[in-house]
């Protein structure tokens, strides 16, 4: 049925489609199950969830579905405390706070935590099929206990040496992500300058470097494009903008909105909503930010300082302080469901890669 079989056998799924887990509540529950029903491999993302949180949203999905699961996980390094960065922020910020009547602009703290020995003791009791992480991967020994419960282990690349990394650190699975993909880069071996590469480039050259199967994910939002990661080597995709529409996704309506209206030139890398670089639509907060890139206090201590601001201009249906995370193909997006989406994916992608 697909060119390339190995991602379907090792994850148990009829169709080599991953829908990406997108935090802050993106993608719910619901969708992973909807996704993983319709024979794909829905994720939960749980970078943002403490241990409760992990597992509310574990058992909203096992009401949903009895298909297989991913739970994905941030790695980053706990930030350090730069005193002058978060007053830079603080200063920048707080004509933000006095426009939307938020008050005083919060202390910069961490309040999500990267994949430690507690939550793995969660995971290990939920049994998922596959962990995923982002910005490289943890210890050693945590790695080694998830694959000793039998549990898949994947992570993001966005250069080759970063794939190489990860397949000696014990991967099963990696996903090549191109510059082209919405969200937070998962860059972790390189600075984001030298790791800007195009999913048509990156694909090809990591298949060739590892033995792991390789997952395209960046600017891929249908069919065409999944019969060309197939092309460049790859043994299936990771989707994350083309789910946004569906009804499942848990976005802001100003957010949904804003995707369908969005082309391929709207899109900006930013790292003044988290601390770090991410994709998303353009807008005001974006482009008056952009001055002070680098300026700016770690992640995650941005995500405490931009939440009230988020959260605030979404409920008033403006788009003007929201991270509207988006990769470029965000142009091919329509409302639907997640259902419908992957029934038109996969017919679209085997028209174009049966035998002629």
């Amino acid at each position: 049925m697909w060119p390339d079989d190995r991602l379907t056998s090792l994850l148990g799924i009829d169709h080599p489609i991953i829908q990406a887990p997108m935090a802050g509540g993106s993608s719910t529950p619901e969708l992973a199950a909807a996704v993983g029903n319709a024979g794909g491999m829905g994720s939960i993302a749980a970078a943002m969830l403490d241990e409760e949180g992990l597992r509310s949203e574990a058992a909203r999905a096992r009401r949903a579905t009895n298909g297989p699961l991913n739970i994905n996980f941030f790695v980053h390094s706990p930030p350090g405390e730069d005193s002058a960065k978060a007053g830079v922020a603080v200063k920048l910020l707080a004509p933000y706070y006095d426009e939307l009547g938020l008050g005083d602009v919060p202390e910069a703290r961490a309040t999500n935590f990267p994949f430690d020995e507690a939550m793995a003791e969660v995971v290990l009791a939920l049994g998922p099929k596959l962990v995923s992480f982002h910005f490289g991967l943890p210890e050693k020994a945590l790695v080694a206990r998830l694959r000793d419960a039998g549990i898949l282990v994947l992570s993001s690349a966005t250069t080759v040496r970063e794939a190489q990394i990860l397949e000696q650190g014990g991967v099963d699975i990696i996903v090549a992500q191109g510059i082209e993909a919405g969200g937070h880069r998962g860059t972790f071996a390189s600075s984001f300058e030298a790791a800007q590469v195009g999913t048509m480039a990156l694909v090809p050259q990591v298949v060739d470097a590892v033995s792991a199967p390789v997952v395209a994910a960046g600017g891929i939002g249908d069919g065409r494009g999944i019969a060309a990661a197939f092309a460049l080597g790859a043994a299936g995709v990771q989707l994350g903008t083309v789910f946004l529409n569906c009804a499942e996704a848990g976005i802001a309506p100003v957010y949904r909105a804003a995707l369908l209206e969005a082309r391929d030139e709207d899109t900006r890398v930013t790292d003044a909503f988290s601390g770090r670089p991410a994709r998303g639509l353009a807008n005001r907060y974006i482009e008056e930010m952009a001055p002070h890139k680098g300026s700016l206090p770690e992640f995650p201590l941005m995500n405490t300082l931009t939440g009230p601001l988020r959260k605030e201009s979404a409920a008033r249906g403006s788009g003007d302080f929201v991270s509207l995370w988006s990769g470029q193909a965000v142009g091919l997006n329509r409302e639907t469901d997640a259902r419908t989406l992957m029934e038109t994916l996969v017919a679209q992608a085997q028209r174009l890669l049966a035998p002629r």
